[in-house]
């Protein structure tokens, strides 16, 4: 058995975990492990942390198919402090963003964008915005283009309705759209988190620009979560 199997340039999974290539050797984000591999240092990527790397973990397709590219441009609705986008940085950007890489990290928290703009101080290629999320043509002007790869994590209501205004205004045609809902934040008035779950991707269905790649469950790592993954065609 392998060691480790390689999702791209700067992800690899290895024993049941995932690890980035850091892009600033020598600092952890949120305290996480790191390691040497020759010259190469790696992060831990906590699944537990992170719902980009709990749907990698619980995929059933091909998890190397749902991150974005090195060079990517890339959308994160909700990146909170950004520890989730440190290791997509670590990924798309690389150290001193030698790939060419961007990603648009958008928080409407004040207290959340002190720590995102001390995080893009040493990882270039990252756009730090602090912005309501639920108006996406207020942030089109920081996309030089659309978006190859988007991923949204709001806990608020209509988070399905959001995510299809989100995708319509920034992703690319054949871009991955990827959104995490969270039934406890639906103002639902009848039913459970699966029947809930279930309206959401009636509503993605809908819409006509996205086409369903997979539904991912993260009972375990993030409970009364589920993570949908589309296409934008």
């Amino acid at each position: 058995m392998p060691r480790h199997v390689s999702l791209g340039w700067g992800v690899r999974k290895e024993k049941g975990g995932l690890w980035t290539r850091n892009a600033v050797r020598g600092k952890s984000v949120r305290g996480e492990r790191r390691k040497r591999d020759g010259r190469i240092e790696w992060r831990k990527w906590d699944s537990r942390r992170s719902k980009v790397a709990a749907m990698l973990m619980r995929s059933k397709v091909d998890p190397s198919t749902l991150i974005p590219n090195p060079g990517s441009l890339c959308v994160y609705l909700g990146a909170s402090s950004g520890s989730t986008v440190s290791h997509l940085h670590d990924h798309v950007c690389g150290a001193g963003n030698h790939h060419g890489g961007k990603i648009l990290a958008v928080d409407i928290s004040s207290r959340m964008m002190r720590d995102l703009l001390t995080l893009c101080s040493a990882r270039p290629g990252i756009v730090p915005i602090l912005g309501d999320a639920r108006y996406p043509l207020n942030l089109a002007p920081y996309l030089p283009r659309m978006a190859d790869w988007l991923f949204q994590d709001l806990s608020m209501p209509d988070q399905a309705k959001s995510f299809i205004k989100s995708t319509s205004h920034l992703l690319g045609e054949g871009g991955l759209g990827i959104i995490s809902i969270k039934a406890a934040s639906e103002r639902w008035s009848t039913g459970g988190d699966e029947q809930h779950f279930d309206e959401s991707e009636t509503i993605i269905k809908s819409a006509g620009h996205l086409k369903i790649i997979e539904r991912i469950d993260l009972r375990g790592l993030e409970e009364q979560h589920i993570v949908i993954v589309a296409q934008k065609v």
